[in-house]
């Protein structure tokens, strides 16, 4: 880290939520050195624009804090394959985003000398400049080793999100959380659309908006009280 708190921040990931990760960082000061390819490069350029496009292993090697935005089913892969190649630098930051994994899946990095962290922002990602407003009202799940927690907690903050701190053992169950909070309504709002349209209605998710943010709105509201609430009451009075 440079001595004004500036990093040299490394994307791997040219997804949805690597580039916003990197942008958010990069206005909080930081310095973003370069990005892996992804399959929408000019999407990526709006977002990062004029940041190098670099192979894994170059990212690392050019990076303090490394953020590592990919899915779920090749981050351990990932992280494992770039430690064959004696790629991850003592002292380096490591910093995931998925919401299942904490630090265990950075066990390879970490024998190399790097430092693990796991931030996941709870937001649906774009990949466009539009998440940066709303990370703005998001909170994060932050998990990490306890001397390195604090660094971790100021990341989400840099990224415009409210911290939380998740142990390790509870990352599964909020992953399966947020997961059924994400998947749960889309299906829902699927469905319903589908219905009004067979029933006539001409653009049924326009119909829909009012109804399911007030909704979910007076849902996340019983929620934070604790009151169990009767799911019927705001459609029919």
């Amino acid at each position: 880290m440079n001595r004004d708190g500036r990093l040299g921040i490394g994307i791997i990931g040219a997804g949805k939520v690597g580039p916003v990760v990197g942008a958010a960082l990069g206005g909080a000061g930081h310095a973003v050195v370069g990005i892996t390819a992804g399959s929408d490069p000019e999407r990526v350029e709006a977002v990062l624009p004029g940041v190098p496009t670099l192979e894994p292993a170059e990212v690392v090697r050019r990076s303090e804090l490394v953020i590592v935005a990919v899915p779920h089913d090749q981050l351990e892969g990932l992280v494992a394959g770039l430690a064959a190649l004696d790629a991850w630098q003592p002292g380096q930051l490591v910093l995931h985003t998925d919401p299942a994994f904490g630090t265990g899946v950075l066990a390879p990095a970490v024998a190399q000398g790097a430092i693990p962290l796991a931030v996941h922002p709870a937001l649906v990602f774009t990949g466009t400049s539009m998440d940066l407003r709303q990370l703005a009202t998001a909170y994060a799940a932050v998990t990490a080793p306890g001397p390195v927690l604090p660094i971790a907690q100021a990341l989400a903050v840099e990224l415009g999100c409210e911290p939380v701190v998740i142990a390790e053992a509870d990352r599964p169950v909020y992953a399966e959380g947020v997961g059924a909070a994400t998947e749960f309504s889309r299906s829902i709002v699927r469905q319903s659309a589908g219905l009004l349209a067979e029933a006539g209605v001409p653009n049924p998710g326009a119909y829909l908006s009012a109804l399911v943010h007030s909704t979910i709105d007076h849902a996340l509201a019983e929620a934070g009280s604790g009151a169990p609430g009767d799911p019927t009451a705001t459609i029919d009075g």
